[in-house]
Order: C-alpha cells, then structure tokens, then sequence
C-alpha cells in the first residue's frame, strides 16, 4: 500500500511574548528551494489501515489512509488517526503527478490531549490562500490568521514518504515544507538515507532502507529553538521504506505535533472475526 507523510507543523513557545516568538520564527523558517521530485512510481487508488504505538509498544490509536485517483491526473488522499484519549489527527493532502510531484492543497485538524496544540490549518496553490486556526491546550483561547503564501514548486506537506519512495535507492534528497509558525514559512527536509534493515514478511526476510528526515535550520536557531521548548531534543523522523521493485512504506517514528509525544506508526491487516466451523465443533464438546 502507499502511505502518506507525516507533516511537520511548528507550534508556538508557551508563555514566549509575541515579540520573541516573531524573531524565532523567522529564524526557525528561512525559505529556500529545490527542486521538485520526479514521479517514478505514480500513486492510485488504495485504502490501507495502521497502528499508532507508543516506542515502548503501547498502542495509542488506529488509523485509516484513503487514496483516490480524480480527473487530470489528481490525487486526493485523506489520513485520519483516533486516540484512545479521544484525539483526532485529520490530514487531506491533493497532489498532481504529472512528470513531477506536486502539491495542490493540504489541511490538517489535531485536536484532543494527544495535542499540545489545537490545530487546523490550510493552503491551497490555486488560491494562495492559507488559514491558521490554533489554541493552546483544549481550553485556551483560540486565534485565527488568514493571509496569502507563495508555495514553492518543491513544497511537501504529507508527502515525504511518497517522496521517499520515488527516490533512486540509497539516495538522498532536499525539499520543503511548510512551517506555520503561525505564518507559513518554507523551511528545507533532508531526506537522508541511513542504512538498510532487515524485514520479516511470514518466513520471507527482505530488506528496507531507513531515511531520516531533518529540518535544516542550522545549530544556532537549533539552540534558541530547544531552549525556548521550540524544538523537541531529537529534532529529526524516521522512516522505513522496502527495497523492491515496487517500493512500500514499512514504519515511521516520530511526533505528529512537533512537542508532541513520539510515536510508532506501523501497518496492521484486518482480520475477519468468525470462527472456524471446526472450531466451534470442538469448542460445543
């Protein structure tokens, strides 16, 4: 199955003055550009089911990806996670493939106690429009900000791993992603490939390669970025792809809110939940 990104989503400092949080946004989010991805493998239709785990494998919520296929080429593809906390994590990204990836529109809805922050925000090429609804906690206040963004041709919100899988084996790769800190700022990923790993399909042993991605904001807006509880101590994710003829997502590690708790999403197949007819026969004697 094909497996949509995580995103990366800033959210402000609690209690950092308004002044403060404008300098370190823009230190945190200078914008640079690259080029955009080639398509190697399209995407299509595809509806796949996972787990969200803790690291030490408690399991925090399920999850859903939808992919559809529209006219001219579009794709639309909607992932959703619900908590056992009761949190909602709602992501919809559409993206043309034509020789190369490229993103149309993209929202995302975080709320609940899994949430530092209270979240919905959204852009659109077309318009150019973005919207940034956010509070902090459950109970804060919340602000709303409107404006216009350029989108750079290499911005990948909700993409990363698709655009990981299009990568040539073992190579690595630079793009971006909007920030919003609130403003929506370009910031740049490096998508790097690490090592491979082994993986266990039934008796099958194959191999995945593990990418980390980065945010390139340098050491010192690092410093002031953690020291302000800007930046969680691991600033990075990472992610797992199987080398095949056809590459497919593995597993991911990383926070979906960028103070939030770091999680361990992975694949999960359904299973029917009748019995067996000789079962039951030996389950009435």
């Amino acid at each position: 199955m094909s497996y949509r990104p995580i995103s990366f989503v800033c959210h402000r400092a609690v209690g950092a003055c308004a002044a403060l949080m404008t300098v370190i946004a823009a230190l945190l989010c200078t914008p640079t550009y690259a080029a955009p991805i080639a398509v190697k493998f399209p995407e299509g239709m595809t509806h796949g089911f996972l787990l969200v785990r803790s690291l030490a494998g408690e399991i925090l919520g399920q999850g859903e990806m939808i992919q559809t296929l529209k006219e001219d080429d579009l794709i639309e593809n909607q992932l959703v996670f619900r908590f056992k906390d009761g949190s909602l994590h709602d992501e919809k990204v559409a993206f043309s493939q034509q020789q190369v990836f490229t993103m149309i529109s993209y929202r995302l809805v975080q709320r609940g106690p899994s949430f530092p922050e209270q979240l919905d925000v959204s852009v659109d090429r077309g318009t150019a429009k973005y919207t940034v609804r956010s509070q902090e906690g459950e109970d804060g206040k919340e602000e709303v900000l409107t404006g216009q963004v350029d989108l750079p041709k290499d911005v990948y919100n909700g993409m990363l791993i698709t655009m990981s899988k299009n990568l040539q084996k073992g190579s690595d790769e630079t793009v971006n992603v909007l920030a919003f800190t609130p403003t929506p700022q370009a910031i740049k990923v490096n998508l790097h490939a690490v090592d491979e790993d082994p993986v266990n399909i039934a008796e099958v042993s194959r191999k995945a390669t593990q990418y980390v991605y980065t945010p390139q904001i340098g050491m010192i807006k690092e410093f002031f970025g953690k020291a302000l509880g800007k930046l969680p101590a691991e600033f990075h994710y990472t992610c797992w792809i199987m080398n095949d003829k056809i590459p497919s997502f593995v597993q991911f590690e990383g926070p979906l809110q960028l103070m939030g708790q770091v999680v361990r999403i992975e694949l999960v197949s359904p299973r029917l939940s009748i019995k067996n007819p000789e079962d039951e026969k030996i389950s009435s004697k």
